[in-house]
Order: C-alpha cells, then structure tokens, then sequence
C-alpha cells in the first residue's frame, strides 16, 4: 500500500488493486506516518475470564465419575457418592461443578471450552446388561402387545398382459 501510495496511485486505485477496502487503505498510510504505529496492536478483543488452569479443571470434570451415579461396589449393593447429585454429565451440570469449584462460568462457555478440546460430555445408554448370573433377557421384544417390524415388500417388474 505504502509503495503505490508512494507511486502516486490513489487511495480507490491502491484499494482496487489489492481487493480492500479504502478505509483499509486509508487506517494503513495513517499509520505508515508514525513508524510504530506499523506494530500490531494488542489487547485488540474480549479478555478471557477464565485462566488456562481454570478450562483445563472444566475439561477434567468430564473425566471424573458424576457424583450421582450409581456404581456396583464389592459387595454387589449399588452406591452413589451424591444421591441427589447428577447421574451423567450434561452441560448444566458441568456449568454448576465449575461453579462449586468457584470457576464463575456459563452452560454456553462451558459447551465452547468442551468443543473447542474435542471432549464429549456425556455417555447415554438406553439400556444395560445385569452381571447377575440369574438374570434372564427378555429375548426378541419387550411385550407380545408390541407389533413387530413389518417386512419389506418385493420389487417386482410389472408384466404385460398384451402380446
């Protein structure tokens, strides 16, 4: 910009010329005037709220069993250490657990930090499987009331009846 400036092109002309805008053009020369005002500026954006140790805590949590779930201890009885805590981690109850860590952070915050370190926050299961040896499977369907899935029907060419 400063060359073709100096080249007697104009303002439109240089910003033409390399695809910009001219009040790009314009920020830039002003700037070209006083020699440090070429130095990138900095602190340019939102300041983070959270440290780097702060996200890496977060980021932890995930890893961590939910303090309301249930674990079979050795003596076969299930147990959770927080009855009335979560069962699995979800974005809302990570958000509190950062909270209660004292981390001041929002469910959105926590979502961006999670994807931002390609975490996934919770593992769903629709069902499970008994390590009892008596336990029985229901087998193919949970109800005979329930219809089974119907079979698909055969594509078959349409014949002609004229010869």
């Amino acid at each position: 910009m400063v060359e073709l400036s100096w080249d007697g092109w104009l303002v439109p002309q240089i910003a033409d010329e390399l695809r910009c805008s001219q009040k790009t053009v314009r920020r830039w020369l002003h700037r070209f005037n006083r020699l440090e005002g070429l130095e990138d500026l900095g602190g340019q954006g939102r300041k983070r709220r959270i440290t780097e140790a702060e996200r890496s805590r977060i980021v932890g949590l995930v890893k961590l069993t939910p303090p309301g779930r249930l674990e079979v201890q050795p003596s076969n009885e299930m147990w959770a250490a927080d009855e009335s805590g979560p069962s699995e981690w979800t974005l809302d109850t990570l958000a509190a657990a950062a909270r209660d860590l004292g981390i001041e952070v929002s469910r959105s915050q926590v979502r961006r930090i999670l994807l931002a370190e390609g975490v996934r926050w919770r593992r769903t299961r629709s069902w499970t499987r008994s390590k009892d040896p008596d336990f029985e499977g229901k087998g193919r369907g949970s109800s005979r009331s329930t219809p089974a899935r119907p079979t698909a029907r055969r594509w078959s060419a349409p014949t002609s009846s004229a010869r």
